[in-house]
């Protein structure tokens, strides 16, 4: 295996990683993990009118004030973070 090798495939991975939310490192916490799968359905609610318009006649809000609402919930999705054990 050669260098150029080597950073194709780390290059590849780094693609995937963010690309795709499930493909995170292997320290990922499972906190981490979540926090990014919240972030990211939130951002597709953003991001998409016809569901963010679902969602808005669904709780009786407007438009409005469900994007505001869900780029609020992006702040902390999962609620603060668990404490850290130092090794």
């Amino acid at each position: 295996m050669q260098a150029s090798d080597r950073f194709n495939i780390n290059s590849q991975l780094e693609h995937l990683q963010a690309k795709y939310v499930g493909t995170g490192h292997a320290d990922l916490s499972r906190f981490e993990w979540a926090v990014n799968i919240q972030r990211d359905s939130y951002a597709s609610y953003v991001g998409h009118y016809p569901m963010l318009a679902y969602f808005a006649i669904a709780e009786n809000e407007s438009i409005g004030r469900e994007r505001y609402n869900f780029m609020q919930k992006m702040l902390l999705p999962c609620g603060l973070p668990p404490e850290r054990e130092d090794d």
